[in-house]
């Protein structure tokens, strides 16, 4: 997923606003990572700062984004020992966030005379990720497999992880790490295939960011 797209949505919307206000208030800005100062336990997310961006190509002809936000869950994690961690988080599929009020309509419109949804209908469930395993692939970094369950069906799914910051909240006064991820699925695994014969991509990128904290 683009960068540069993912920023704009995020960084230019959001931290920008966040981080001016620290600034004004005097506060330090978010330090180097020190990986020897993280505390090990159990996390929760900060709904209100953790986000799951998804992408699609739309008809071959430019891509189209959307936001899940208000991610919810908890991480157990041992510096000493990363792949021992476990994640277990929700995603309210039903609070999705597009720039289309009418295709916000189509994703959450029930199925026509009583059948199937095209995309996710009126009351979706919650998705849920939990990890069953982490292979650590760098002083940072790491691959998450876990299932993802989601719209009745539970398929494994793998995420590129990266630690992106970690240190005390300035405004909770929180210890928190912060995680990028990345992954890319094939929607019609979880039964969505509306749309994919005339053009509307089966995969679907997903960019990560989440806050965890203590």
């Amino acid at each position: 997923m683009r960068k540069t797209i993912l920023a704009t949505l995020a960084a230019a919307g959001l931290a920008t606003v966040a981080i001016g206000s620290l600034n004004a208030q005097g506060a330090p800005a978010p330090g180097a990572i020190d990986l020897a100062a993280v505390e090990s336990g159990d996390y929760a997310t900060d709904p209100s700062h953790s986000l799951v961006v998804w992408e699609v190509s739309h008809l071959g002809f430019n891509d189209y984004f959307g936001i899940f936000g208000d991610v919810e869950g908890t991480l157990s994690i041992d510096p000493a020992n990363v792949e021992a961690a476990a994640l277990d988080v929700t995603i309210p599929i039903a609070a999705v966030t597009v720039p289309s009020e009418g295709l916000k309509d189509h994703l959450l419109r029930p199925g026509k005379d009583g059948g199937d949804p095209d995309f996710f209908g009126p009351e979706p469930e919650a998705a849920r990720f939990v990890s069953t395993a982490v292979h650590k692939t760098g002083d940072t970094t790491a691959h998450i497999m876990g299932d993802l369950t989601f719209n009745g069906v539970t398929k494994p799914v793998t995420i590129q992880a990266e630690l992106s910051g970690m240190g005390t909240n300035a405004m909770s006064q929180k210890t928190t790490l912060g995680f990028h991820g990345t992954t890319t699925i094939k929607r019609s695994d979880w039964n969505l295939a509306w749309g994919i014969p005339f053009g509307i991509s089966d995969e679907v990128e997903l960019e990560i960011s989440v806050a965890f904290e203590k």
